[in-house]
This record gives C-alpha cells, structure tokens and sequence, in this order.
C-alpha cells in the first residue's frame, strides 16, 4: 500500500496527491500538522530528514521531494507519463527543474505570504512571476502540453503553485495559453484541486 505524508495546503503535496488521483492509484494519506511542528519530530525526521512534506512510501521505498516522487510514480505504474527516449526525458527534465526553481521561487514564494505568512519582499517575488508566466505563455502559444505533444509529468509538477499564481497576488489575467493549460488539466479524469482553491481561473 502507498503512503503519503502529506499537508492540504502544500502545492508541492498537492502536486503528488494530483499524481496519484490521475493514475488511479489508492493510497492511505497521512496529514502531517505543520503547525504543531510535527514535520520536526523525530519519527518524521527518519522519513525525510530535510523536514518537508510530501514522503511518500510505497512496499516500504520512501521517497522525499515531489518531483522525484511524481516521476517514481510516473515510471513504475504509467511510463507513457514519462517516456525513456533521451528527447523525451531531457525536455521534461527541463520543465522540472523550472517547477522546482522559477516557479517556486517566484508564484511558490508571492503564495507563502498570504497563505502562511511569510516573511518575504513579495512584491519581488511577484514580478519575478510575471516574468516567468510571460515565457510559460508564450511557450504554451504554440504547444498544448509544456514537455512533450501529449500531458506528462512536467505538467503535473507545473500545474498546482501555476494555477493557485492568484492567491499571492499573481494575476493570471494577461496570460490565456496559461489559463487555457489550467482548464484542460483541471477537466481530465481523476483531477483533484488543493482547498482554498476558490480564486481559480477569474483571479
């Protein structure tokens, strides 16, 4: 049985609970309370010892990072998720690795102060977002999907801190290849949406 240590408002959780539902594939969730700093306790440090959600646990394989898990996922139970040809594997590795900076440095970090509270020049973060979306848009202007010419992994990993822009601040008014990407994830089958997700596509 697949665990997942998890939290509801974590876009990095999230990204993997949207990995699992899409796959079809049960699994027993496990809420970490972050703020009784559960993620610091000793038995949570032996699953990850960075202290972040999500883990995820599968036949007793522990995993730390989203991407890394979603791609695990990907690989042992739907490889069409993540084909192995070496085109293939280097164009979505790309777009990982902007979920993994430039999104979550720029609309990942404007969202962390509203939503918790953090202590960051968010109107920085902000612009540094509008930059990226800039180049998301224009990219998705003349591709459906970001890594390859069908849904892969590298959507999964850009959709949630992507979609939920609005929450900190983020407008995604100017940019409808972005907003027209969200609605085609948000309507395939199995699609779960993190809560709090109430400023959707009209913020």
């Amino acid at each position: 049985m697949i665990k997942l240590y998890d939290f509801p408002l974590s876009g990095h959780a999230h990204r993997v609970r949207l990995m699992l539902s899409l796959l079809d594939l049960d699994y027993e969730r496990i809420e970490v309370a972050l703020a009784k700093g559960e993620q610091r306790g000793e038995d949570f440090l032996k699953l990850n010892p960075f202290h972040h959600v999500p883990v995820l646990e599968d036949d007793g394989f522990l995993i730390r990072d989203s991407n890394a898990i979603i791609t695990y996922l990907a690989k042992k139970y739907a490889k069409e998720w993540y084909p192995d040809d070496a085109v293939s594997s280097a164009r979505i590795h790309e777009w990982l690795s902007v979920a993994t900076k430039e999104l979550s440095e720029g609309p990942g970090a404007a969202r962390l102060v509203n939503v918790f509270g953090a202590s960051i020049n968010q109107q920085a973060v902000i612009d540094k977002s509008h930059k990226l979306f800039a180049i998301m848009n224009d990219h998705l202007g003349t591709n459906e999907w970001f890594a390859l010419d069908q849904i892969s992994v590298a959507d999964v990993a850009l959709y949630t801190y992507t979609a939920h822009a609005p929450e900190g601040n983020v407008s995604l008014q100017g940019y409808p290849h972005i907003r027209a990407w969200i609605s085609k994830i948000e309507t395939l089958k199995g699609f779960v949406g993190m809560p709090n997700s109430a400023v959707g596509l009209a913020a």
